[in-house]
Formats: structure tokens, C-alpha cells, sequence
């Protein structure tokens, strides 16, 4: 059997001023760890044989009809604005659409050196790309929006990153690579004729029924709206919320020092290098607006008058919190059992937050506990937690079946921090059990599963991860 893409590009037929055309650069010893066979039937790909995949998502051997690419951008970096960023990298190889008619891209990350890579190697190591593999095949189970991996080939090679780390490339699949930073660096330059190209280009991939770059950025808002109270309901921080990782398709992107949380708190912030705790859990909804509003302020530079654009671009702008807050509070409400509306549930769930703040209760388990009556047993002072749920009992008696959507809710599983950890530590050293382990399980994450009760355990205090890292 041969590998076969059906590759459908229409970035690539963009201008040479959207991107360097660039070919990745060939590895060693190419070996395949993975391939999402699932996905590859959606793309309509026909995989082939195991040293043909490794050899093409190793990036040695191009496949017919590709066009690869390295995509230009820029953005702003922990509120600090980069002019010019890029894939240094990533290539794209290019698009397909799939058996859901939905146009997605196909990139290649840890590729080698591009124009846009500043000095860097352009490599990535294995750790981070087992990394993405799993969080983003997790989230896609737990139901948010977000990239996914095709396929993931060890290189043969060392990359220097502290120390010698064995070399990986990343097959990443997403609706496009389109980012905040794409139409920042043509709003940054002056360019205004490729920012309304790009804008064009945008609405007919992603929004048809826009009807301009205001309607664009209302799509947008809606998309990242859904997306941040999604990350929000799983304990979800993404960690480098940049506007180059913001993807105006709506989908996570960019697993850098991501993590989910643990014990809950606000504040919680695991990015080592976010010191300051600028995309901490509890910032991201406002982190979200910031950025829609660098969006804006890029959308507007192509207006013949921008105060009526700015004034429009304002108020759509503005309404984020609310949507926000919105969908957070549908999404909370079925963690809780409730599918009915009352004025008093954000306030109880709120309550129920603080008091798990307090006692160090575990955000996935004391949710998933609700349903089975054992929630009690995740907080130091159980009286908190009897305190808090005579009102919550008294509030059920109005829904039908509230274990059910609890249930649906509220995951058995998550990727820990210190299970990823541990899957990486046992891939550097050639075993793979536990890699694959974590994909099966976390494919059904709302499902009880006996056998992997071990995987919603929190850490012990020796197994606690204080800090992730970019690392690619």
C-alpha cells in the first residue's frame, strides 16, 4: 500500500509575500512512533507502508502535490509587540479536505531551520511532541475545539535544547495555521492591499457568511468565546495565550507549557516563563479580549474610515466578557447537574469554587464526584463541602436525570501533568507502553474505566509538576 494525500492548496496559491516557500529539512534515521489512523480517515488519507509514512512525517520525502511553506507572521509575545515571528520551525505542507468537507491544514513541526526561525534550529525534541500528541488527541476526545496530531517520527538525531534530547517531528493537523499575528504583520507594515486579501481569504475559508472584516471579527469573537469556556470547564492553561497562538479558527493551538490544573485555584499558573502570571487560569477570558482587540486594531487599518470602523470594531469588542461569561456559566451549570436556568447559579457555583480553593480540592475529581455522591472526600474540611451542598440539593430537585449531564460533563480523565511526565521520561528511554496507554484512555475520557483508575489519581507531593515548558 501507498501513502497517499489528496492535497487540495489554496494558501499556497496566496502571494510569496504570505510565506517562504520552503522545504523541510531531511533527518537521519526516521522512525514512526504514531500515526492517528482515525484522523487519516477523515483527511482521506491512505496510510502506506511504516517506512514510507516515517520518511514523508519526517519531512525526507515531500509527497506529490504538496507545496510546503513556511507562514509569515507576527505578534504580540506576553503583551510585548514582535514585529515579525513566523514558522521557524513548521512547514506546511498543505491542505486537504475531508470526508466532513471541512478544509484542514497539514503541518509538519520540528522541520528544520525556515527564513523565520531567528537562530533557532528549527528542531524539536521528543518530549514536546509526545506532549502535543496527547493533549491535543485529549482535548479533541474531551470536546474543545482544537489541532491534532496525525502523526509523530522520531528523527534519529540529538537536539541541544539543557542537554542532548532525542529529535521528533509532529504531524499537526488544524483548520488553518490563520493566527492573530497573520494579519498583525500586514496591518504593522503598512500593507494594506495583502491585509484585505488575507481578510478575504479568511471569511471564505473559515466564515462564508460574513460579510466583511466587521463580521469577520464578530465570527471570531464568538469562536474564541466557546473556546476560552471550554478551556475553563476542564481546568485547561494553555500557558503562552501570545497573539501568535491565538487562532482566529477558534481552536486550541500551541502546546507549549500547557497543563491542566490539579488541586484548583485562581491563580494558578504552571508556564515557566510566565513569571508574572499574566496567562494564570483565571486571566485567560481577559487575556482572550486583549487579544480580540489586537484583531480589531489590525482589521480597522484597512478602512477608508476607520473612526465609524473603530466605533463599530468597539463595541463588538466589548461584548466578549459577556459571551464569555455566558457560555463559562452554560458550561458550569451542567458540571453541576443543572440545565435549567436560575439567577442564583453563578453564585453557587462560584461558592463551590472558593470553597475548593480552600481546601485544595482536585478540579477534576470533585467535579466527576458530584454525580456518585463522593465529592466530599476531595476537600481537607469536609464541613465546607457539607455546608455548600444543602443548597446544591435543594437546586437539583428541579432537574431531570442531573447525573446524566453531570456525567457528560464532567471528564474521568485528563492528561496530569506528572503522567505526561512520566510517558516522556519512559519514551526517551524506549518505551512506548505508556505513551500509547494515555492516548487510548484519554479517547474516552467521560467513561468510567476501572483499569485506569491510577490515571485520575492526583500527584502526590513528590509527583507534583511545578513548571512546564516550551521545549520544542
Amino acid at each position: 500500500m501507498t501513502l497517499n494525500i489528496p492535497f487540495d492548496n489554496s494558501y499556497a496559491r496566496l502571494p510569496n509575500t504570505f510565506f517562504a516557500r520552503q522545504a523541510p529539512v531531511p533527518v537521519r534515521a526516521p522512525r514512526l512512533v504514531a500515526f492517528n489512523d482515525n484522523l487519516a480517515q477523515i483527511l482521506r488519507i491512505t496510510p502506506g507502508e511504516i517506512e514510507e509514512m516515517a520518511q514523508t512525517f519526517a519531512g525526507n520525502v515531500v509527497p506529490e502535490g504538496a507545496e510546503p511553506i513556511a507562514q509569515l507572521y507576527s505578534g504580540h509575545q506576553f503583551g510585548n509587540y514582535n514585529p515579525q515571528l513566523g514558522d521557524g520551525r513548521a512547514v506546511l505542507l498543505g491542505e486537504t479536505v475531508g470526508t466532513d468537507g471541512v478544509r484542514r491544514d497539514i503541518q509538519l513541526k520540528g522541520s528544520g531551520q525556515t527564513p523565520f526561525s531567528r537562530r533557532g534550529d528549527g528542531r524539536a525534541w521528543l518530549g514536546p511532541v509526545l506532549r502535543e500528541y496527547v493533549v491535543s488527541e485529549a482535548m479533541h476526545a474531551l470536546g474543545i475545539p482544537t489541532t491534532r496530531a496525525l502523526a509523530a517520527v522520531e528523527t534519529g538525531e540529538v537536539v541541544l535544547r539543557e542537554g542532548p534530547m532525542p529529535g521528533a517531528v509532529l504531524t499537526r493537523i488544524a483548520q488553518s495555521h490563520l493566527r492573530v499575528g497573520t494579519f498583525q504583520v500586514f496591518a504593522g507594515r503598512g500593507q494594506i492591499d495583502s491585509l484585505k486579501q488575507l481578510t478575504d481569504y479568511a471569511i471564505a475559508r473559515h466564515y462564508p457568511n460574513a460579510s466583511g472584516p466587521m463580521d469577520l471579527l464578530r465570527a471570531v469573537r464568538d469562536a474564541q468565546a466557546r473556546l476560552i469556556a471550554g478551556w475553563m470547564s476542564v481546568g485547561f492553561i494553555h500557558g503562552v495565550m501570545n497573539t501568535d497562538n491565538f487562532s482566529i479558527a477558534g481552536e486550541t493551538i500551541d502546546y507549549g507549557p500547557c497543563a491542566f490544573m490539579d488541586s484548583y485555584h485562581p491563580n494558578t499558573v504552571y508556564s515557566s516563563i510566565d513569571r508574572m502570571g499574566r496567562y494564570a487560569y483565571s486571566n485567560q477570558p481577559d487575556i482572550a479580549v486583549w487579544n480580540l482587540a489586537q484583531f480589531a486594531t489590525a482589521l480597522i487599518q484597512q478602512f477608508d474610515d476607520p473612526e465609524r470602523a473603530v466605533e463599530e470594531a468597539t463595541e463588538i469588542v466589548h461584548a466578549m466578557p459577556g459571551l464569555i461569561q455566558q457560555e463559562w456559566l452554560a458550561r458550569f451549570r451542567a458540571k453541576i447537574g443543572l440545565l435549567s436556568e436560575d439567577e442564583g447559579d453563578e453564585a453557587l457555583i462560584a461558592d463551590l469554587l472558593t470553597r475548593m480553593a480552600q481546601n485544595s480540592a482536585d478540579f477534576t475529581n470533585t467535579f466527576r464526584a458530584l454525580s456518585s455522591g463522593k465529592a466530599r472526600d476531595q476537600f481537607l474540611a469536609s464541613d465546607a463541602f457539607d455546608d455548600w451542598v444543602k443548597v446544591w440539593r435543594e437546586r437539583l430537585k428541579r432537574e431531570e436525570n442531573p447525573q446524566a449531564v453531570m456525567n457528560a460533563a464532567n471528564p474521568a480523565f485528563i492528561p496530569r501533568n506528572h503522567r505526561v511526565e512520566q510517558m516522556i521520561q519512559a519514551a526517551v528511554q524506549g518505551d512506548y507502553a505508556p505513551f500509547h496507554r494515555l492516548n487510548a484512555v484519554f479517547a474516552h475520557p467521560y467513561e468510567d474505566q476501572p483499569e485506569a483508575t491510577d490515571l485520575a489519581r492526583p500527584p502526590t507531593e513528590r509527583e507534583v509538576v511545578h513548571a512546564t515548558f516550551c521545549g520544542t
